[in-house]
């Protein structure tokens, strides 16, 4: 092997080792489909971050117990073409959540739909072919 080709060897291991290792989930490896829900609750955290952006609501569950539930939404590229801003989440305001359960049993939910406080309606999913549309 001569030089110039172990150098280029070299070059492209070292740039390949520095590369962020980019992976995504499929829906079906971390949400149930059988398993939709409805969150209704006060926001009180949004992460307009990639891949994913996400908000997190408390939710009094049936005992009157307090639940603060993650929910993830599409990307904020995606979120942000469809109309959505990180500043349409007033934190303490009243949010409605529509999506599907983790199949861990976490207080994670996969959103499709989200009502803001006021009172408008959005598709919050992601554009994964896999997703399920609502």
């Amino acid at each position: 092997m001569n030089k110039q080709v172990l150098r280029l060897a070299i070059v492209v291991a070292m740039l390949a080792a520095g590369a962020p290792a980019i992976s995504h989930h499929a829906f079906a490896a971390e949400y149930d489909i059988d398993k939709p829900a409805t969150l209704k609750g006060k926001l009180t955290r949004t992460e307009w971050v990639n891949p994913h952006g996400w908000i997190h609501v408390d939710v009094k569950d049936p005992k009157g117990n307090v639940i603060n539930w993650a929910c993830e939404f599409g990307s904020p590229n995606a979120l942000l073409r469809r109309g959505l801003r990180k500043t349409d989440f007033p934190i303490g305001g009243e949010v409605t959540v529509k999506g599907y359960l983790a199949k861990s049993g976490k207080p994670i939910l996969a959103a499709t739909t989200v009502r803001l406080p006021n009172g408008q309606d959005f598709y919050a999913g992601s554009n994964n072919a896999d997703a399920p549309k609502q």
